[in-house]
This record gives structure tokens, sequence and C-alpha cells, in this order.
């Protein structure tokens, strides 16, 4: 071999390695960190190497919890003039694993107070007749009697209990696959639920895929019934969004609606039945680049949700101060509802999309079609969603 092929050969090896340095190191950490458990199973990093292109903001690794219904506990972004940054509103993982393992009630409701949890077969509240032990609640579900947990009440003395927010914040996903490939990175798993140890009906599969790009963050959540009887589905998500700056008053939502259920209150947030416009209130974020939060608490959900030319929908939340913006866009069209929980001393704010009204098979509703998925034996349905980051115009 002539000596100047042999430092050819010897120029493009350390090119290689230089080139793929920063890749293994990215992969050897989601490796040690998915070693790590929480609700019994191992979880799940999935990461992007960040780009050349620092002008854009992008993101970089999601954080799953297979062993808690596969939640989103965090996801990472890097926004310029920042650097990066946690989009959710969530403990360090630590913590987190600390607060879920120990820290956590009968129900698994901490779940569902951090990050982004999924909400199956229902999302919100359903009220019914609380048992002698306080412990659960009979409600009349699609025609049928069904026994609920009654893992929820409002604060005030006597408030009346209820179950809120599915049957899924404890459950462990099985068949977990991981994808890492040139232009995302994956993770697939998937639950066998039955019926829910006898709280729903019929017979219940259902697989949760998470697709990471660094422009977007996609979920795609689908239920079966492989039972033999009608299964009732409402399918919903619960992501707290950070806004960077921590400056509240001056960040703007962008809510893709102008009409919003009137509840009895903010404490229980029962349903009335009624639905108003918020045209000329304080409630309407219809507006393209939406309004300033300022001290406004939020606790309402919003429906009549106005469609895309494509049938999607788009939510916003902007944060002006932290030149910060975040679109979620619904991509199935059973999504009819989005509930918005905004407290004015918090930083952030939870848009929740989801299939259905809350307290769906209240008789309040009426003839109100609440968006609650009838599913046949063999059928199936799925609640999809897009997150993307995108710098505001001033």
């Amino acid at each position: 071999m002539s000596r100047l092929k042999w430092l050819g050969i010897c120029l493009l090896s350390s090119i290689a390695l230089l080139a793929c340095a920063d890749w293994p190191q990215a992969s050897g950490q989601q490796k040690d960190a998915n070693q790590i458990s929480i609700g019994g199973e191992p979880i799940v990093v999935l990461q992007r190497p960040r780009t050349a292109d620092e002008s854009m903001p992008q993101f970089l690794e999601a954080t799953v919890l297979p062993g808690r219904g596969m939640a989103l506990l965090q996801v990472k972004a890097y926004l310029p003039g920042k650097g990066e940054i946690d989009v959710l509103n969530a403990p360090a993982l630590p913590d987190a694993r600390q607060l879920l393992d120990s820290g956590d009630d009968e129900w698994g409701n901490q779940v569902f107070k951090i990050g982004g949890a999924i909400l199956l077969p229902f999302a919100n509240r359903i009220r019914g007749k609380v048992s002698a032990d306080g412990k659960t609640i009979t409600a009349t579900v699609a025609g049928k009697t069904v026994t609920l947990p009654a893992n929820w009440s409002g604060s005030e003395p006597g408030a009346e209990k209820h179950a809120i927010h599915g049957l899924m914040m404890r459950s462990k996903f099985q068949d977990v696959a991981e994808h890492d490939g040139a232009d995302a990175s994956s993770v697939s798993a998937v639950l066998r639920a039955g019926d829910f140890d006898g709280h729903w009906l019929s017979s219940t599969d259902v697989k949760v895929e998470t697709l990471l790009k660094n422009n977007t963050l996609e979920m795609t959540v689908t239920a079966a019934n492989v039972g033999k009887q009608p299964l009732p589905m409402g399918i919903g998500w619960h992501p707290y969004f950070l806004l960077p700056s921590g400056d509240r008053k001056q960040a703007r939502l962008h809510l893709p609606s102008e009409t919003r259920a009137v509840m009895n209150n903010y404490d229980d947030s029962f349903v009335t039945g009624k639905r108003v416009s918020v045209k000329g209130t304080p409630y309407d974020f219809s507006a393209p680049g939406g309004r300033p939060l300022g001290t406004q608490y939020l606790d309402d959900n919003y429906s009549d949700l106005i469609r895309n030319p494509d049938g999607s929908r788009v939510s916003e939340v902007i944060d002006p101060a932290a030149h910060y913006g975040l679109r979620l866009t619904t991509l199935a069209p059973q999504i009819k509802s989005i509930q918005v929980y905004a407290p004015p001393q918090k930083s952030f704010v939870a848009i929740e999309p989801q299939f259905n009204l809350p307290d769906p098979y209240s008789p309040a509703w009426g003839k109100v079609d609440t968006g609650m998925v009838l599913l046949k034996p063999g059928q199936s349905v799925s609640w999809r969603m897009r997150l993307e980051l995108f710098t505001p115009s001033q």
C-alpha cells in the first residue's frame, strides 16, 4: 500500500470518528436513563441530536413512562437565546420517581398532575352515586351500570366525590418497541386492558406510539374493542405546558373555539348542560395570535372546535418575552373538546384535547353529542396530535 493511500484511509477514519462522536454519547446516555424504572417498568428516553441551525427552536428529548400509562413525563427542547428548556411542568427524574412510586395515592392520581398523562377510556369527570365507604361511584355509561373509582373531589368541605381522568393511570404497557432512525426516534407499546378490572364495558386493547423529530412530536393513541359488547371510548391528553419566561401575564393563548361549557363552579366543575358563546367575553381566545392570559383563572371546557381545511384544529401557547411559541394540532376528527386549566399563580397552561365533553353521560346534556365513541366489537378509534415549536412574530 502506498504511503499516500494509507494516509487517506487514516484521514477518512478520523473524520468518521469525529462525526459520530456526539451520537454514541447520546445513545449511551439514553441507555443508562432507560434502566430507571417508574411504575415497575423501565422509562424510555427518546433523543434527537441538535441540528447545526441554532436560530431555530427544536425538540431534543422525550421521556415516556410505559409503567404509568405511556404518559409523557418530560419533553426537552432547544430555544434560541435560552438553551435547553423543559416543555412540560414536571419534577426532575429522581423526584418524579419518588412522587409516582412512593408518594402516590391508591388511584395513581399523581401522574395527571405532572407532565402529560393519557386519559382513557374517558377524559375529565363522571358523576354517580357515591358508595357508603366513599371509594367508588355507580354511574350509567352507554345505558349500562358501571362502578368507577371515586378518585377526586373539590377542595370545599363536603365536596362530592366522583371519577376523573379515566382508568389508565397505573397501567403497565407491554411489548415496548423503540426505534432510532435518521429522521426520528419512536416508541410504541400495547396495553391489553380487558375491562379495566371490571370498571368498564367490553374489553379493550390500547396501543400508544410517540414519535420525536427535531421539528415535531407526535402521539397516537388507538383503542380497539376486542370484546363482545359495545365499547364506549373517550380519549384525552393532559399536558402542562410551561411558560419559559415565567411571566404569565404577558403569555398568550389561542384556542380554536368560540363556545365554552358553563360549570356549576370552579371547585366541583360539574356540568350544567349549558354552552355559551365566548365572543365579547374574557374567555374568547379564538383570534389569531390569541390574547394575553393576564391574571385570569381558567378551568374551562371549549367545544364546537374550529377546523382548518384539512380537518385539523390548532391551539397555541405564545410567550413573547421568551420568543417562544408552541403549537398543538389535533389530527383526529373525534377530538371535539379542549379543557384548559391555567391558574394565575402558576407559569403553565394545560391544554387538554379530548374526545368527550365533561361528564359525558350526565342527563344535563340532553340530546347533545358529548363526544364518546361507541365501538362495535372489532372496531377501533385513534386519537392523534402533533406538537411544533415556532418563533412568534413580534
